[in-house]
């Protein structure tokens, strides 16, 4: 029994200086290469988050996934992102004075920027003359990105996760079409009529639906939008009642949980200093049926997640 633990031991370590000296992260990808989810289209999307069996489990970056360096709702982030592990990006477009869209969480810019006062107070020219701040409120040389130029640098990477903020669906949509990045993007909705008019405006844009229980997911049914556009919401806590994840799954349709309020805040807090001792509380999630989980620390995550190959899903096809 100790010789075998030895052996495995060893294995390790010589797998570790491998990847040191090799340049290969945790992952399995060459250092600094990005975790890419490559799509086309919106058809190409809808076949990536139909629940099929062929269980793949997914990240979406809470903001993109801000540390000390890298502030929320940045690109430069997003790429950091993505340099750790495959990620959908959930970000926060607002209006600024002059009807330009841009990426920013809070109404106010004091928490997240050098500036003062609410962002529809500033045209764009004045908001692009400030800098982010990171979670610690240090500044970085980074400043507010456009939805426009999130919606171009997400083409070919990843998959933008839209919240409303300010921005009513209509007006995201209708950037999403500019774009043509309708395989780059999923539409959070809060309420059913939003999602009807999302899937009038454009039947292949994906949505984010708030679907916490077993009545809410019948009543969605009623409203005739196809489950083929849309992954459920069911909340930050989650739902003990398994028949909504069997409902859902047998329709095709994945299911979203956060953990950004309970799990996340165990390592951000400092209640666990090993990462790697909260897998079995990530496990639960997918045990009990989720199939994409919206975190803080995605990079964290990614590296418990996708430290098996892709190979084994059909789905690897759209990862790279």
């Amino acid at each position: 029994m100790k010789i075998t633990k030895y052996i495995a031991f060893k294995l390790k370590l010589t797998w570790f200086i491998l990847m040191v000296f090799t340049g290969i992260n945790m992952n399995g990808q060459p250092a600094g290469k990005l975790h890419l989810v490559t799509l086309k289209n919106g058809k190409q999307l809808q076949m990536l988050l139909q629940y099929n069996g062929d269980q793949l489990p997914l990240v979406s970056a809470h903001r993109g996934g801000s540390m000390e360096g890298y502030p929320e709702n940045c690109l430069a982030t997003f790429e950091y992102t993505l340099k750790h592990t495959y990620a959908f990006m959930e970000c926060d477009p607002r209006y600024t004075k002059d009807s330009a869209i841009v990426l920013h969480h809070d109404p106010n810019l004091r928490r997240t920027t050098n500036g003062q006062g609410n962002v529809n107070n500033f045209t764009l020219s004045e908001l692009k003359k400030l800098k982010l701040k990171d979670l610690k409120g240090n500044v970085t040389d980074y400043q507010i990105p456009t939805l426009d130029e999130a919606l171009e640098w997400a083409r070919g990477k990843s998959i933008l996760v839209l919240d409303q903020k300010d921005v009513p669906v209509a007006a995201r949509v209708r950037k999403a079409e500019e774009h043509n990045a309708e395989g780059n993007v999923i539409m959070i909705v809060y309420s059913f009529d939003e999602a009807r008019k999302c899937y009038e405006l454009n039947k292949n844009i994906m949505m984010e639906v708030m679907v916490p229980n077993i009545k809410q997911a019948l009543e969605f049914e009623k409203t005739g939008i196809p489950w083929k556009n849309v992954i459920a919401f069911v909340g930050h806590n989650l739902p003990q009642d398994t028949e909504l994840y069997n409902f859902l799954h047998q329709r095709g349709v994945m299911c979203l949980a956060g953990s950004s309020r309970n799990v996340d805040r165990k390592y951000l807090t400092n209640q666990v200093k090993d990462y790697n001792s909260l897998k079995n509380e990530y496990d639960e999630f997918f045990t009990k049926g989720i199939d994409i989980i919206e975190t803080d620390v995605p990079r964290e995550l990614g590296s418990l997640l996708f430290n098996e190959p892709l190979a084994r899903s059909k789905k690897s096809k759209f990862f790279r």
